[in-house]
């Protein structure tokens, strides 16, 4: 399985405790592609999510269905990035183009107050 940075995956996730993502999800690959292409057995994605009302929250990204592979608009939401086994990555789905990735990228920065 090739995993780059800016492909959006179907995500295999647990069930959710608290806030956190859970279920089968898109996620966007932010991880670099040098440790994408390593024997580390995990990968740093944002998750993404077609609830329209998190658009607006601090960093967050919509991302129309248009441009993006998906059924459906969606938000990355960066404030919960999250490191998850390659294994549960199912589906390759699409691709951000290089200027999405940037606002994404950018967006984790604010969630990071840099």
């Amino acid at each position: 399985m090739v995993i780059s940075q800016a492909d959006i995956w179907w995500a295999d996730l647990p069930k959710p405790t608290g806030s956190g993502p859970g279920l089968r999800r898109p996620v966007v690959v932010v991880q670099g592609d040098s440790l994408n292409r390593s024997r580390i057995a995990t990968v740093v994605c944002v998750p993404l999510t077609s609830n329209m009302k998190w658009s607006n929250a601090p960093g967050n990204v919509l991302l129309p269905a248009r441009s993006t592979g998906l059924a459906k608009d969606s938000v990355a939401n960066v404030s919960q990035v999250v490191a998850l086994d390659k294994m549960l990555l199912s589906e390759r789905v699409g691709r951000l183009s290089r200027s999405q990735l940037g606002l994404v990228l950018s967006g984790i920065d604010v969630v990071l107050g840099r």
